[in-house]
């Protein structure tokens, strides 16, 4: 089995080292992998990453000029990877290599598993501020009164899913920006494959690049998706 890594990176020249050099460094010891490190920011985060291309031939780089989105970059991951099981993780390291690979385990009996903070058995070491924990809830149950997705925790940033899912779905996207998750996990809903919440330790990282002013943007683009497509 060969795993597809994406990691989206805008602005990340302060964590990108560490991020790659743990997941890599546990990757290498199980895995035949490629870890795919999408880049759209001004900072020198490439560079980062090119010199550690030097040392691992499995790192692969992406850059952009113009800003992707997450959603956006994590498309462009997707459509360069050529993993028999692909996924996706935050570059903040919030969920560990070793939680992690409890999602790759968890595709032996599912199509698509996706990390979770809330379901019995996860555990959140660090937690966010109140005001985000409120706004991601307050989010969550409104993405699944609109689209039905019965998922406690559909925005933590660690997914994976098995090929066939993707090249399905792949080339219907329309969403770029953080609302991208749950485009994702509504139309692999829709398609029929299933979708297995794990529950995961998690810690809040400092240093990210959401913000609360993105919600409304968010919910707005996921109602457009919802009536029209």
């Amino acid at each position: 089995m060969k795993l597809s890594l994406i990691i989206p990176a805008y602005n990340e020249e302060k964590r990108i080292n560490k991020v790659i050099s743990s997941y890599s460094f546990f990757l290498d010891k199980k895995y035949d992998y490629e870890l795919i490190v999408v880049c759209d920011g001004d900072d020198n985060t490439p560079r980062i990453v090119q010199g550690m291309m030097a040392d691992n031939p499995r790192i692969k780089l992406l850059e952009f000029s113009e800003r992707q989105g997450k959603g956006g970059a994590i498309l462009q991951g997707l459509r360069e990877s050529c993993g028999e099981v692909v996924g996706f993780v935050d570059s903040d390291e919030a969920v560990s290599p070793g939680e992690f690979e409890r999602l790759i385990d968890a595709l032996d009996c599912t199509d698509c598993a996706i990390a979770s903070r809330r379901v019995k058995g996860a555990q959140i070491s660090v937690n966010q501020p109140l005001k985000r924990r409120i706004s991601s809830r307050m989010f969550n149950i409104l993405v699944n009164l609109l689209f039905g997705l019965g998922i406690r925790d559909t925005q933590c940033g660690a997914k994976v899913f098995k090929r066939e899912v993707l090249d399905l779905l792949l080339p219907v996207f329309k969403t770029r920006g953080f609302e991208f998750d749950v485009e994702l996990l509504w139309r692999i809903k829709n398609a029929d494959f299933k979708i297995k919440e794990v529950p995961i330790t998690w810690k809040h990282e400092e240093g990210s690049t959401f913000s609360l002013k993105y919600s409304s943007m968010m919910f707005l683009s996921l109602l457009r998706i919802r009536l029209y497509q």
